[in-house]
Order: C-alpha cells, then structure tokens, then sequence
C-alpha cells in the first residue's frame, strides 16, 4: 500500500491517470448497468413493457437519492483521506475510513424507513400514473430491502480507489453487474416476476458487491481498514467529510428532482402521450446517465492523484493532472455530442421497439443533449474543486446547473413550447453552466494552486 501511494506523488501523470481512470470509467460504465439492463428487459416485457418502462422512469428518481446518500459520505470522506495520506496523517486517514462506515449504516437505517412508509405518495408526486403505479411501487418496494448494500458498496468503494486501488475498485462494480445481468432475464422472464424480478436481481447483486468492498477494507492488503478501534464518532473528523461530500450529493440528488420536475412537467402537458413521454425521458435520462459515467470515471481516476499530491505540495503534477484531465473530458464530451446528433438512434433503440417510444426518443435525444459539446470542461472544473477539498465551490456548482438552472427553465418553458419546452430546458442550462463553472475555475485556480494547504474545519471554505 505505502508503494501505491508513493506512486501517486512519483509516477509520471499521465500514465497514472490512464492506469487509475481506465479501471474507473469501466467501472463507472458497469455500474450504470445496474438500472440499464433493468430497464432494457423490462421494456421489452409482453403486454406491458412500454408502463413497465415508464414505471422504472418514476421510481428511478428516488433510487437516485438512495445513491446520493452514498455518494455524500464516500465522496466526501474519500478525497478527505486522500489529502491526509498525503500530508503523511495516517491515523486521520483511517478515522475518516471508519467514521464514515458508521454513518453509511445510520443513513441506510433510516433511509430504509423513511422511504417504505411513504413509498406510494412519493411515487405519485415524481409522476406515477394511475397506469404506472403498480409496477413502480413493486420494484421500490423490493429495491428498499437493499439500500444498506447500496450504502456500502458505492460509499466505501471510494476509499478503495482513494488508495490508489483502482482495480480492485472496478471490481466491485464488475461482480455486482455480472450478476445482475445474469439474473434478471431468469427472474423477469423465466420466473415471470417481471418488475418485482428485476428488483430482486439489483439488489442481490448490491449484496454481493457490497460483501467484496468488505472484505478488501478489513484485509492485510488495505492500509485504510475498517476497525473498531476507531468505532466512535468524532466532529472534527466527520464534519469536513459531510461538507466536502455535499457537492456530489448534491449533484445525484437533484437529479432526482429533476426528473421530478420533468415527468411531472410531460404528465401536465403530454396530454394522451403522457405516459409514452414519460418513457421516451426515461430512456433519455438512462442515455445520459449512462454515456456520461466516462467523465465521471475520469474525474474519480484523477482524484487521488489531485488529492495526494495537492496535500503533499506538489502543485505542478496537481496542475499537470488537471491539464490531462481537461483535454480529455473535452474530447470525449465532444465524441459524445456528435453521436447524439447523427445517430441518436443507437442509443434509443437499447430500450425498446416500441415505434412511437423509439419516435419520440430520437427526436428527443436530439435536443436534450444538445448542450454535452463542452459538458467536458464543467465537469473537470467542478470535481476538480472536490479533489482540492474545496467543498463551498464545489457546491455551489453543483447546485448552479440543476437547481438555480434546469429546474426553473424546465417549469417555465413549457407555458411558451408545450412539453417540447421540458425537453429543450436541459441543453440551455447545461451551456450556461459550463460558461460559469470555467469562469469560476479560472478564477479561483490561481489562489488555490499558489496556496497547496487543506482548509480545516472551521475554515471558510468548509464553513
């Protein structure tokens, strides 16, 4: 392990970011499978697979935020312990491992329980139909005896990476989503539990993703391991953590109240395609969600060396490490935008054959990711701030897109375009906010790369 982190401070950049983000972004793109290949079979059940899909559209929403949850203490606690390794503070680094595992478990306790009792109203406020309800309300119900593996498995897995372990990271993902691809066309169709099936299949293989991230963090091989020598919760340590994590929390959450918005939105003004709408954003959303986990695999395999170095002082290879980063987020957001525009039907085509869904997909697709041309910059720029511990920027960006952005456009450009409006919101927000997310990178750059040290608690930044 001390060889691994020496690594992040020594290896030339650029073949360490390639050795840390492949592993990354393949794991990334797995992951995305989970819901993916859910969604692929269920759209192509007899009779109802085209309610079935949009049901899935409805129900995704909350599943986001049972991620984001995940996303807050990994993503906050991971880079946290990256920066402290590099300052040389072990024992620090350790406790933000452990004190973290423990709220991973309280937040999955009292996710479990808040989302069952209130399942069915939470549904029909995030756009359930009198059509969709049923098949959405079984898969969340199935899908909630599961959130304390996905707590686990997207949480910790974090700090695996954080050290520099990016295989074994992808791992985790690679066994979940074999399993789950293995298992869901025998639950669906061959036990005929349809929605319910592919519900017990996702979490089935969380469980035993979840038991791999384990048993890595309690192994000889971890350096950061979970120990209940360190069992009890401190501010100082776990504050920073849940600061710093906002932002990503941020970003997954409010994509849950995006598509609350948006199916909301298309349920008002769809009219008879109402529930068709809803599908064809379902498959848009899945589309997006899914190519973008490229870039943010990148960002993830940038993060530790961002986040090591930036603690240690080495401000030239954090400067090297965005630089390589940057460029390549670009090209890809770049190779992303130029299929969406010519051949959008390769992605659509994934989720259905459904002609009028495949319809109003691609024609969707089109338009909603219009604004990916320069997604790249916007997202190096705003993980960037998170690897640096920035955790106030970082926030403000995330919030800048979806909240201050997207929401308002999605809700006030439907009175002047009908639903087309909901669909055309997403690319005029998505430009605005790399306009700001550079401006705000440019600026704030030059401060941070001339001052390598790691704002505390209590400081402004994570105040």
């Amino acid at each position: 392990m001390e060889e691994s982190q020496n690594k992040l401070g020594v290896e030339p950049v650029g073949r360490l970011l390639f050795r840390l983000a492949v592993p990354a972004i393949t794991a990334q793109l797995i992951n995305a499978l989970y819901n993916i290949v859910d969604r692929m079979y269920i759209g192509r059940m007899p009779e109802n697979g085209s309610l079935a899909l949009a049901a899935l559209g409805v129900a995704f929403p909350l599943i986001m935020i049972i991620s984001a949850f995940a996303s807050l203490v990994g993503m906050g606690g991971a880079p946290r312990a990256s920066i402290k390794m590099g300052e040389g503070n072990l024992e620090d680094a350790k406790k933000i491992l452990n004190n973290s595992f423990l709220v991973l478990i309280g937040i999955s306790v009292a996710l479990t329980l808040i989302f069952y009792l209130g399942k069915e109203p939470m549904l029909v406020a995030f756009g359930a139909t009198e059509n969709t309800l049923p098949f959405a309300n079984d898969y969340f119900s199935i899908y909630l005896m599961g959130t304390l593996f996905v707590q686990i498995s997207l949480g910790l897995n974090q700090f695996i990476s954080a050290q520099g372990f990016a295989k074994t990271s992808m791992f985790t993902v690679l066994i979940g989503a074999i399993i789950n691809i293995v298992l869901d066309p025998i639950f669906i169709f061959g036990f005929g539990m349809g929605v319910r099936g592919a519900a017990l299949a996702t979490i089935l293989s969380q469980f035993i993703s979840a038991a791999w991230v384990l048993f890595f963090l309690f192994s000889k091989k971890s350096t950061l391991k979970i120990n209940p020598k360190y069992f009890h919760l401190e501010a100082r340590i776990i504050l920073p953590v849940l600061a710093l994590g906002v932002s990503p929390f941020v970003m997954q959450s409010t994509e849950s109240l995006v598509q609350i918005t948006l199916n909301s939105g298309l349920k008002t003004y769809g009219g008879a395609q109402a529930d068709q709408l809803v599908g064809a954003m379902s498959i848009l959303i899945s589309t997006m969600q899914f190519v973008m986990m490229p870039l943010t695999g990148l960002t993830q395999g940038a993060q530790p060396i961002i986040s090591y170095n930036y603690g240690a002082g080495k401000i030239d290879r954090v400067k090297q490490a965005f630089r390589i980063l940057l460029i390549s987020a670009l090209a890809f957001s770049c190779t992303l935008w130029a299929i969406s525009m010519f051949i959008p039907q390769t992605f659509v085509a994934l989720f259905s054959d459904d002609p009028a869904l495949l319809e109003l997909g691609v024609y969707g697709m089109r338009i909603f990711m219009a604004g990916t041309l320069l997604m790249g910059a916007q997202c190096a720029c705003q993980q960037t701030f998170v690897a640096l511990g920035q955790a106030k920027i970082s926030m403000f960006l995330a919030l800048l897109r979806k909240i201050i952005l997207l929401i308002p456009l999605a809700i006030i450009l439907p009175h002047f375009l009908g639903w087309k409006g909901i669909f055309i919101a997403e690319p005029v927000a998505d430009v605005l906010a790399v306009i700001a997310t550079v401006l705000t990178f440019a600026i704030y750059s030059r401060r941070l790369f001339a001052q390598p040290q790691v704002p505390e608690r209590g400081s402004p930044e994570l105040s």
